[in-house]
């Protein structure tokens, strides 16, 4: 095996800590964290003969910036970014790479899900602006795969152009 991404994930809910449900946060830590921690433990003797090989994880602009009603969800997201970093100090020397792809506003099922299925909030969190795209992830993820086996994208934090911040998005009125 020589490519993992490690892309599942996902947000629920958009309460602040006062109001969040347990359920909705062991969810985030379970995907966003424990998920990476285990599927890489399961690929890592399938990598390991195979220098030049690559681990990417996705993580978040939400893992690097805080925001309210946000603070599982970030907190995930930056172990996300801590478990990376960790794997990439704990590989250095067996000629694998690891690093991490954190979009910003990406229009997915994300929204969908964090709201929990209200498509209408859903919809208007792209209102008046053109967010990422899964494609435009995609090309990313694969660029930094395609790499040659001596270097190591490590980070990439990609946004889309209207978005400034996590809180600070400009919206066309339309």
């Amino acid at each position: 095996m020589d490519v993992l991404i490690n892309n599942a994930g996902g947000a629920h809910g958009v309460e602040r800590v006062e109001d969040g449900r347990d359920d909705d946060w062991e969810a985030m830590f379970q995907s966003n964290a424990l998920g990476i921690l285990r599927v890489t433990r399961a690929v890592l003797p399938l990598m390991k003969p195979h220098p030049g090989g690559i681990i990417l994880n996705i993580g978040s602009i939400a893992g690097r910036v805080a925001y309210e009603g946000g603070s599982a969800y970030c907190a995930s997201k930056a172990a996300e970014r801590s478990i990376t970093k960790s794997l990439r100090l704990e590989l250095n020397g067996t000629g694998l790479r690891v690093g991490t792809i954190d979009p910003g506003m990406a229009e997915t099922e994300f929204s969908v899900v964090r709201l929990k299925g209200d498509q209408a909030k859903a919809d208007a969190v792209y209102s008046g602006v053109e967010p990422l795209s899964a494609g435009d992830v995609a090309e990313a993820i694969v660029w930094a795969a395609n790499r040659p086996a001596h270097v190591c994208i490590d980070e990439i934090l990609m946004m889309c152009t209207a978005q400034a911040a996590p809180y600070k998005v400009y919206r066309v009125e339309e």
